[in-house]
């Protein structure tokens, strides 16, 4: 008598137990799918980071000009490194779409730059980020083309 109570103690609650876990995952896999849809403006905080690098023998830079493009919005928490991982001293502006990085010591050359866009709003979804970059040399005034870089939306 007693093993014929604790058996069908036991089959209740088990049969209790499946009850409510199938309930439960069925509700959890609603908020899932309402989760996973994202709205057309939905927004990610990323970091861009960029790699420069300086032929030798030139002149030094006095600028790095980057054109930013229409679908993020870039902070000035910005960082430049040189090869070495030191901070480089900058005076960074912003002009509408356009960051202009100055070098006041005006001995950047032989050297590769990593350049760190630290809080960057990206859609999501969309094209993929494209930058433009340009800089000037000690003793020009003249925008050389450097080149661009790509970053895909996810």
């Amino acid at each position: 008598m007693k093993k014929t109570l604790i058996y069908t103690t036991t089959v209740f609650a088990l049969a209790t137990t499946a009850f409510f876990s199938l309930s439960h995952a069925s509700a959890k896999e609603t908020n899932i799918d309402n989760n996973l849809q994202y709205p057309a403006n939905s927004w990610r905080l990323v970091k861009h980071t960029f790699r420069l690098n300086i032929p030798q023998n030139n002149n030094p830079l006095s600028q790095l000009i980057i054109e930013t493009p229409s679908t993020v919005a870039v902070s000035n928490n910005i960082d430049v490194f040189d090869a070495n991982g030191q901070k480089i001293n900058t005076n960074i502006s912003v002009n509408g779409k356009q960051i202009i990085i100055d070098f006041p010591e005006k001995v950047i050359s032989n050297t590769k730059l990593l350049v760190n866009f630290n809080q960057v709003q990206q859609p999501v979804t969309g094209p993929p980020s494209i930058y433009r970059f340009s800089a000037k040399v000690v003793g020009s005034d003249i925008d050389i083309s450097v080149g661009v870089a790509q970053f895909p939306t996810f």
